[in-house]
């Protein structure tokens, strides 16, 4: 009951009054709807509805910002000379059922809302001002254009109010904005912050921003913790809005983007800044500073005694000061302090610094005082008052020339109201110094310019930035911790963007920067290092003499090759023995010849290859080792056909007159010598690099080009070997004095048993080893070869020379018959 009754004489009392308007005459008025104060509806555990009044004492800038430029151009002798503005103003209420409330006041001239009635004789309004929200300024706006009265908007650019068709009479102040949304993700990615919440004022305009926030949050990996709606309808607010609070407190997102209109709800919801503000980083849509001189000295010297007619004024003089109603006259105030003004206020509940707000209302006024003065000078028809105290123009008559109308206000600043030559607005980064404890100073850190070249929109000043007290260092906002060069993110199944693990890169792939979604393979002459971070050039190598392997197979062929040469200058120093005569003398220089070349020929492999060593790798190889298996082809026929030729006239005996084991060698080598000219002419070998057979190297070898006609000349050389083996099967019973068919078998046996097991160990092994693998065959079958021809004929010639002689053959020759 006691509550009521409070109510009742507050309600009661002259000074809390709202009264309709502030009046001020003049030949030209100019009225204004400005969010000063909100009414609503508030009930705790009753059904009875509380009427509560909230008076917005920072939106009375508005008021002061339109009243300091009536004055300025009334005080401007080149500016509407010999004529003088006034204003009318009105309370806008933010309500969906009271919007149009002082409009119908305004218009019917009454302290009752009367629609289509007026009692005024004369109006000598021709423009009027409004709204901070786009909704208040498209339901007047829907009403005045049914009288074509200009409205003057001075809240953000809303695209919906740049409708002609929709608001005729509806000019908006504000510039364009359409990248607020990208500025905001901008700064976010900046921080690198990718977890925040939103907190929007559910109303049109706030949906819209959240879906572009959304679309570029999307676009840009930013997850969104929460998303809060705030409503328009008080009683929808007021009974979610501990709730709201509560969500925002507890969420782990250290950041949070807020957007509404400061006269909207959303601004009561964070009234409380206590609650909320701790570890938080607030990213809301501010106001800048504008610089219009002599504007703050005007808010400095404002107070009740200057402005008498001005309750809104006195209110807010009441409310700062503690002043005391006087008892004789309840429109005194006493008692106040000494010489108080507004600059004592802090920041939050007075802002001295001219907002953009502000000074959209103040561009307004100059608007409609440049449009007047333009029709002055070009003499559009006038309507001299009844009474003869001046001149007064029409609503209407405005439009022709405001929609066009170009000036510079007394700051500077060029103001243009063609719709088609209206500019895109810079962003402002602002940072409150010493907030919330202090006087919460703002600072312009940086800005976003649409109109910067692409990757410069943001500049921003880090140093200059003040985090809130208690916060050191650059907050941090991500819900999973970056992933460090080296690493990749692989996302949670099922869960946000935002949410991920990090895992290692791949083997030679990298990652050299944060966050990266997918590892960046190394290119074939490069290679991870062990962070995977950073792709290294890999050293070019090759089988060198140097390295331990190049050594050892390098000394392996020269000592065979020297002892080859060795035997070669014994079978040469003994050919006039017996053993050196009966196994064809000719055909033992000849592979002991070309088993010493073959021994060489394994030095082509080494070292760094070019065309050159590459092509006579293959020549060499291939031609010398048919030399070598096609004179041993020829010692087991001599062998054969020498056992064989028992009576004259017999086919064998022929072929040993003949000489016909002679020309086995020729013809075999010109065969082999076709097969590389084929090869040659259609898929020669080449220098190739082999990326990755060893980590951190390029390996530089002979690509064989044509395989398949490496697997020929390999596929000959079987043959040969083949038939060699066959013909000293078949002379596996004949004598063996002098008879070396089963060592040639062992021979070519040894040597295919090489080079079989060549082809999958070549095939499975890459770069030095490949090579290394070769030069091992070559010198394993031509050491084989040697051996187990040669070695039982130097162990005669050495240690058994008595078997030496020709009476073993004769006793041979005795048996055989």
């Amino acid at each position: 009951m006691f509550l009521w009754i409070f109510i009742f004489l507050l309600l009661q009392f002259p000074l809390f009054v709202m009264k309709p308007s502030v009046y001020k005459d003049g030949d030209i008025v100019v009225g204004g709807f400005f969010p000063l104060y909100t009414i609503f509806s508030y009930s705790r555990n009753t059904k009875i509805p509380i009427p509560l009044c909230k008076f917005q004492q920072k939106n009375y800038q508005y008021v002061l910002a339109f009243i300091f430029a009536i004055e300025e151009i009334n005080r401007n002798p080149h500016l509407l000379p010999n004529m003088s503005l006034g204003f009318d103003l009105y309370n806008a209420v933010h309500s969906e059922h009271r919007t149009l409330e002082s409009s119908l006041i305004w218009l019917s001239g009454l302290d009752r809302d009367i629609p289509n009635y007026t009692c005024r004789r004369e109006s000598k309004s021709v423009a009027v001002l409004t709204g901070t929200t786009w909704t208040i300024s498209a339901q007047i706006g829907t009403l005045l254009a049914l009288y074509k009265f200009p409205q003057l908007t001075y809240g953000p650019f809303e695209p919906i109010l740049s409708d002609n068709d929709q608001f005729p009479s509806l000019y908006q102040m504000a510039p364009r904005d359409t990248s607020l949304a990208l500025g905001m993700i901008s700064l976010l990615l900046h921080f690198s912050w990718t977890w925040v919440g939103l907190v929007i004022s559910e109303d049109k305009k706030g949906v819209q921003v959240l879906s572009d926030l959304r679309g570029e949050m999307d676009r840009s990996r930013i997850c969104a913790a929460f998303v809060e709606m705030i409503p328009v309808s008080d009683r929808t607010y007021f009974s979610m809005t501990w709730q709201y609070h509560l969500w925002i407190k507890e969420s782990s997102a250290k950041v949070v983007i807020v957007y509404g209109d400061s006269d909207s709800l959303i601004s009561l919801s964070f009234s409380k800044w206590h609650l909320l503000v701790i570890w938080k980083v607030w990213v809301t849509t501010s106001q800048w500073d504008f610089t219009i001189p002599g504007f703050e000295k005007f808010i400095m010297t404002a107070n009740p005694s200057k402005y008498p007619e001005d309750f809104y004024l006195a209110k807010l003089w009441f409310i700062s000061f503690n002043c005391m109603v006087s008892e004789s006259d309840c429109k005194i105030l006493e008692k106040c302090p000494l010489n108080a003004s507004l600059g004592w206020l802090p920041w939050h509940r007075f802002d001295m610094a001219m907002t953009e707000g502000s000074n959209n209302v103040y561009n307004a006024v100059y608007a409609v005082a440049w449009t007047l003065h333009e029709m002055l000078l070009q003499q559009v028809e006038m309507q001299t008052m009844g009474s003869g105290e001046g001149l007064v123009f029409s609503p209407w008559q405005l439009h022709p020339f405001l929609g066009n109308i170009q000036f510079n206000n007394p700051a500077g600043d060029s103001m243009n109201l063609a719709e088609g030559r209206r500019s895109e607005a810079e962003n402002a980064i602002l940072n409150f110094w010493n907030f919330p404890e202090g006087l919460g100073l703002k600072v312009k850190v940086g800005k976003y310019s649409p109109h910067a070249p692409r990757g410069q929109e943001l500049s921003l000043s880090e140093e200059m930035i003040e985090w809130a007290i208690g916060v050191p260092v650059t907050p941090h906002s991500v819900w999973s911790e970056s992933c460090s060069p080296g690493f990749r993110k692989t996302t949670q199944e099922g869960k946000a963007t935002c949410c991920f693990d990090c895992a290692p890169c791949p083997e030679n792939e990298i990652s050299n920067e944060t966050d990266m979604d997918q590892c960046v393979r190394c290119l074939d002459h490069q290679y991870a290092n062990r962070e995977r971070d950073q792709c290294l050039q890999k050293a070019v190598t090759f089988l060198a003499y140097e390295d331990p392997l190049g050594t050892a197979l390098a000394c392996t062929a020269l000592s065979f090759s020297g002892l080859t040469a060795v035997v070669l200058g014994v079978f040469v120093k003994h050919r006039d023995t017996l053993t050196v005569k009966v196994n064809n003398r000719t055909l033992s220089y000849i592979l002991l010849v070309s088993l010493t070349l073959c021994f060489l020929c394994s030095l082509l492999f080494i070292s760094r290859p070019n065309t050159a060593t590459c092509i006579l790798q293959q020549i060499a190889f291939g031609v010398l080792f048919t030399v070598a298996v096609s004179a041993i082809l020829a010692k087991t026929l001599t062998v054969l056909v020498a056992f064989k030729v028992t009576a004259p006239g017999r086919r064998m005996r022929q072929w040993s007159v003949s000489g016909a084991p002679n020309f086995i060698i020729p013809v075999c080598s010109f065969i082999q010598l076709s097969l590389h000219g084929v090869w040659l002419g259609t898929c020669p070998p080449f220098i190739d690099m082999v990326a990755h057979s060893e980590q951190g190297h390029v390996i530089i070898v002979c690509n064989k080009g044509s395989v398949t006609a490496f697997y020929c000349v390999l596929g000959y050389l079987g043959s040969l070997a083949l038939g060699s083996f066959s013909l000293a099967y078949l002379a596996r019973n004949l004598p063996d004095t002098f008879n070396e068919a089963k060592f040639l078998t062992f021979s070519v046996l040894v040597f295919c048993s090489v080079w079989v097991p060549f082809l999958p160990v070549y095939r499975s092994t890459k770069g030095k080893v490949m090579v290394a693998v070769e030069i091992f065959s070559i010198s394993a079958s031509s050491a084989g070869l040697l051996g187990c021809i040669f070695v039982p004929k130097c162990y005669i010639i050495f240690l058994r020379p008595e078997r030496n002689t020709s009476n073993v053959l004769r006793n041979t020759t005795h048996l055989g018959k």
